[in-house]
């Protein structure tokens, strides 16, 4: 058996391009001029930034006017008004005496001939990408004031001919880094609210087992290895319990342990398969999957297993639960006239909306503000991870290179 590798710290590996789609409601129409001093870094971050703001569904890009302009220039509004723009980002990019970079913008307020201000980034060589995300993060934020996800990352499993491998990516799809690589399954990689864990099952030994993994030194520990089966990890809100589904009874059980280790304790109590557990947002819920009712659906309980209530309704099959942060919506994969399609739930109304017309879709996670969903589809023959905004108005394809592209988590803010 070929050995497992755990490959952090990471070689970067270009594994998505980006590409919009669909039909969007009104967005707020911005520009962005080409730094000044770009030429000097590996990076367009003008280029990012763009792309950045187009991918959230908020923002239309307008084509620049001619000229240079950095965040020391006070634009004429005049000029980027009559091209439609309400705002503008300008910047630089220095190289330092040190060998690393500072990247600086400022945003502009085009309507009102204000400056919103800026930021400074001073960064190495190989976080240019990071930087240019921070960038679009505060631009993000100062204009629809909420925190932009640009700067957060993504985990997801490929498998390329008989080799499993678990990436560590930006938010768009870049700078993929191995985490671990495996002759054996990798699925359900759940990351650690503060984004330093990410928890997966992997049948390494012939069997599935919990590890989990430290992102930034590679270092993990074995989890659960229990009698049978060990699958479908989730962090509690606080990082102090693990969810899991075990077959220890006979049919898989939801059960709950300590992140750190040791003995689990079993919430549902049926005949039935539960699986797939997943927390609320605030802890006061675990939503998980059961056929109890004759066919896989959706149900919410307390922590402790109790007041168990079925929260699907529409359609004979449900699954791969996945709340949104802000506790609104819950998304979930629904089998449609054979078809596996994304769905979306208001919580508050009990509403589901499909929001996909593809037949292959899994495993949706939200975006840590809430605002978009990662999602793994195939289309013809070619897998890819793709987002799409909570109305499913804007999607973009992050298309793979190689490969089975599959199992993908969002992480959280902290980084």
């Amino acid at each position: 058996m070929l050995p497992v590798s755990a490959t952090l710290p990471f070689q970067a590996y270009a594994q998505f391009r980006v590409e919009v789609a669909g039909a969007g409601a009104t967005r707020l129409p911005f520009s962005v001029v080409r730094f000044r001093g770009n030429d000097s870094a590996s990076e367009d971050i003008a280029a990012i930034v763009r792309a950045n703001l187009e991918r959230s569904g908020v923002f239309r890009f307008v084509d620049p006017a001619a000229g240079m302009l950095d965040e020391n220039s006070r634009p004429d509004v005049s000029l980027w008004r009559d091209r439609g723009a309400d705002s503008l980002v300008v910047g630089s990019v220095t190289r330092l005496a040190d060998g690393r970079f500072d990247v600086r913008f400022r945003l502009w307020d085009v309507v009102r001939a204000q400056d919103l201000g800026g930021l400074s980034f001073p960064v190495g060589p190989n976080d240019l990408r990071l930087a240019a995300h921070r960038v679009s993060d505060d631009v993000y934020e100062k204009l629809t004031g909420e925190k932009g996800v640009f700067s957060t990352r993504i985990a997801y499993v490929t498998k390329t001919a008989n080799r499993y491998n678990l990436w560590v990516a930006d938010a768009d799809g870049q700078g993929a880094r191995s985490a671990l690589s495996s002759p054996e399954s990798i699925i359900s990689p759940s990351w650690s609210p503060n984004g330093a864990q990410l928890a997966y099952v992997s049948f390494e030994a012939r069997k599935p087992l919990i590890y989990a993994h430290e992102i930034a030194t590679g270092r993990r520990r074995l989890l659960a290895n229990f009698r049978g089966s060990n699958s479908a990890p989730a962090w509690s809100p606080d990082g102090s319990q693990i969810a899991l589904a075990l077959t220890l009874s006979g049919n898989a059980q939801v059960y709950v342990m300590p992140a750190t280790g040791g003995e689990p304790r079993r919430l549902t109590q049926s005949s039935a398969i539960d699986t797939e557990p997943v927390y609320s947002p605030d802890g006061k819920h675990i939503f998980f999957v059961s056929d109890r009712g004759g066919s896989p659906q959706i149900y919410r309980m307390t922590p402790q297993g109790g007041d168990v209530q079925r929260i699907t309704f529409t359609g004979n099959y449900n699954v791969s639960p996945a709340p949104s942060p802000d506790g609104r919506w819950l998304a979930y994969i629904s089998r449609v006239n054979g078809a596996f399609r994304l769905h979306v739930l208001e919580l508050a109304t009990g509403r589901a909306t499909a929001l996909t017309e593809t037949a292959a879709d899994e495993s949706p996670s939200f975006a840590p503000n809430s605002r978009m969903i990662m999602y793994a589809t195939r289309e013809g023959r070619q897998e890819a991870l793709m987002t799409t905004t909570v109305d499913g108005r804007i999607r973009t394809r992050l298309a793979g290179a190689t490969g089975e592209i599959r199992e993908p988590d969002w992480g959280p803010f902290s980084r």
